[in-house]
């Protein structure tokens, strides 16, 4: 049994951030101008959590209360996800978890009315209003302000392994685009999307945040839409290059891989032995890797050369997180890590059925309304 004490003082907190599409259940196509009672249900019983508009007038964003724990992250999973059904299914539409619409169209969506929003369409112009898509972010609490920065750059060799487990948007306007997430596509023709270098204290970040201030790039450190960003308003790292999970018992397992990641990391640092930085260009690689294969992928391994199967590098991650995962009381979770190798990510799952759907006769358009039925019925599960 781990150390009661030095659980303690490694402990974890986290956040969790989910964006989701307004679906009419008739059409199944996206609510672009959605009953704004939708909102105004899910603020007046958001309880301890919080939602918000997104960019896009027909998604919504659920924000999580703080979680101490993985299975404090479970029940505010359940508790989110079921307002926004309920606030949904009251009000004529129905909540869809996935980083793309398979058959929606972007120049029929509505920008959400706010300054911030206007600003981005009028400075990136065609580039923000093709981005049809909807994310997960992770935010994890610990450590002091610099150890924070060196496990964030410790932990960019593992993003591919959580964006690969995440995949959920392999369809976009109508097209099987070949990619487990094409929601990265999408979203890189904007500027500050990828990975970042590596930075080694909260002085070499904060510099590099008013060098791009003084320039005018960005007015705050939101506008950094890294992969993974130390938050602006809480002491946390948030990892932001999942794509949101179809299934609540997926998103546990990659929120259960972060955490454990972030406390063997810690334990690393605060010992001065964090590993040697990879090359960037060689993150990238594995990045682009996840996004076309998800739990298909081939990772360049880092440390001996040549290409390991995603499931090896699992199966090794598990077992040396392992007094991590006990420490977190997440093993189970953690251990479905496994389990989405084996048996997909909800993108795996979408190509299949629309698939099926084609060997039993369909075309694409037919096919693909069965597709979004599959993805709202699996953002329900564990909610009823």
């Amino acid at each position: 049994m781990a150390d009661e004490g030095k659980n303690e003082e490694f402990a974890i907190t986290f956040g969790i951030e989910e964006e989701f599409f307004l679906v009419n259940p008739k059409t199944l196509n996206l609510v672009s101008d959605p009953d704004p009672l939708i909102f105004d249900y899910c603020e007046e019983n958001q309880g301890r959590h919080k939602f918000v508009r997104e960019l896009l007038r027909s998604q919504i964003e659920s924000n999580s209360c703080v979680c101490n724990s993985v299975a404090e992250v479970r029940q505010a999973l359940v508790e989110t996800r079921r307002t926004a059904i309920a606030a949904a299914e009251s009000h004529g539409a129905a909540i869809m978890a996935s980083s793309t619409h398979p058959f929606a169209l972007w120049s029929h969506q509505s920008p959400t009315p706010k300054e911030r929003y206007e600003r981005f369409v009028m400075t990136f112009q065609e580039a923000v209003r093709r981005v049809l898509v909807s994310g997960m972010h992770i935010h994890a609490g610990f450590g002091d302000p610099d150890s924070r920065i060196r496990v964030m750059t410790a932990l960019r060799r593992y993003l591919p392994i959580l964006h690969a487990l995440s995949t959920s948007s392999p369809f976009n306007e109508g097209r099987m685009t070949g990619f487990k997430s094409f929601r990265l596509n999408l979203f890189g023709n904007l500027p500050r999307t990828t990975t970042p270098g590596p930075l080694y204290g909260w002085s070499e970040f904060q510099g590099l945040v008013d060098e791009l201030k003084r320039a005018e790039f960005i007015s705050d450190i939101t506008e950094l839409w890294w992969d993974i960003r130390p938050a602006k308003l809480y002491p946390t790292i948030e990892v932001r290059i999942c794509d949101v999970c179809t299934k609540i018992e997926d998103a546990l397992a990659i929120v259960a891989l972060y955490g454990c990641l972030i406390r063997h990391l810690w334990h690393l640092d605060k010992e001065g032995k964090l590993p040697p930085e990879p090359l960037t260009e060689v993150i990238l690689e594995n990045r682009w890797l996840a996004q076309r294969y998800g739990t298909f992928a081939y990772f360049g391994d880092l440390q001996l050369g040549g290409r390991k199967d995603i499931g090896d590098v699992i199966e090794d991650l598990v077992e040396t997180l392992d007094e991590d995962a006990e420490a977190l009381g997440c093993r189970k979770e953690l251990q479905h890590a496994l389990d989405i190798v084996r048996e997909g990510t909800g993108a795996d799952r979408q190509v299949d059925l629309f698939r099926l759907r084609q060997v039993k006769g369909d075309t694409i358009e037919e096919a693909l309304p069965h597709v979004v039925e599959l993805i709202v019925a699996e953002s329900k599960e564990g909610t009823e």
